[in-house]
């Protein structure tokens, strides 16, 4: 069974140098777990380290991609060369070792005509599988019309993009995170909850929006179980009147949304995501190397999880295979 993980980061030293000179206030507040340390050590290695980690837990292959905030809170020129410098250097590990890393482009959001020529670029010269986002660009929330550029050229490619997670913005982290102590407050702003409402949020807003009626070849991957939103589609559902959409919230999610568990290895999300979206629009990720856990394998989760033998490859491999060979490359 050949397993395919999509939420597999990496970091290079000039993004991390550029992260450091933001203003505080911009600074994702989980830099502290990507600057140093081993699991800055292993953000930095694209080599032979990488797959022996990835032998130790099942991983065949990582579909490799900048780490989170990616290069979204920067100014625009320095988002562009930054893009251009990561996607080049994410392609020449690819051509290393094709048999176990694929890719997801950078893209400057601050520039989002620049990162729509990014994206044809990467996928169609440097044979990259779509892009990754991560929600807001500053103040600017993903569905905002700047950003609409970005999401006709991957509507019109047919390339996936991945929607992860970032931290909420400083008056949301105030407001509603802060307050409980230092070791609290960012903790609950992030991997406690706050990640997973903000992307859930952007998504849905998206979808409110009329991105999806606007461009309906677009396809979206996000993590965690689908960050929060599949919980509650049924009552969100009730949003479709007031945002005149074509069809209820839930089925743009069926249509157009996949998921995968980001290394929460939990059979009972598992159920409920195949209850809501279907086995066809599960995908596997273990977000290396946050979530590297080597005696949890990857390989032992799917093989331990109640699933038909035709579903366990799908989610293995197989339905994301098919998102990639929808591509259009010319």
């Amino acid at each position: 069974m050949k397993i395919i993980g999509l939420e597999e980061h990496f970091v290079t030293a000039d993004v991390l140098a550029a992260w450091r000179t933001l203003d505080p206030r911009l600074q994702d507040v989980a830099l502290q777990h990507s600057d140093g340390g081993e699991v800055g050590a292993r953000l930095a290695d694209l080599t032979d380290a990488r797959i022996a980690a990835m032998d130790e837990t099942g991983m065949d292959v990582q579909v490799l991609s900048l780490t989170a905030p990616g290069v979204q809170s920067l100014e625009p020129d320095l988002a562009v060369a930054l893009q251009t410098a990561s996607n080049d250097l994410l392609a020449d590990t690819i051509r290393r070792r094709p048999d176990r890393f694929q890719g997801f482009a950078t893209l400057a959001t601050p520039e989002p005509a620049a990162a729509a020529r990014e994206l044809e670029r990467a996928v169609t010269k440097l044979g990259l599988n779509g892009a990754m986002l991560f929600g807001r660009t500053r103040d600017r929330n993903l569905d905002h019309p700047d950003n609409w550029p970005i999401f006709e050229a991957a509507s019109a490619l047919r390339a996936p993009l991945y929607i992860h997670p970032q931290s909420p913005a400083p008056a949301v982290r105030e407001a509603i995170y802060g307050g409980l102590g230092e070791a609290i407050d960012p903790a609950l702003a992030t991997f406690g909850l706050g990640w997973h409402y903000e992307t859930g949020v952007q998504i849905l807003r998206m979808v409110l929006a009329g991105v999806f009626d606007r461009f309906p070849d677009l396809q979206l991957i996000t993590g965690h179980w689908g960050e929060v939103v599949l919980f509650y589609l049924d009552r969100i559902d009730n949003m479709a009147g007031p945002a005149k959409l074509a069809r209820p919230v839930s089925d743009y999610f069926r249509r157009h949304v996949s998921i995968t568990p980001s290394g929460l290895w939990s059979e009972r999300y598992m159920r409920w995501a195949l209850e809501v979206l279907g086995p066809d629009r599960i995908l596997f990720s273990g977000d290396y190397p946050y979530r590297f856990t080597p005696q949890v394998e990857a390989r032992q989760f799917l093989l331990d999880a109640n699933l038909t033998e035709r579903d366990r490859a799908a989610v293995a491999n197989g339905n994301w295979e098919r998102l990639v060979a929808d591509i259009r490359r010319s």
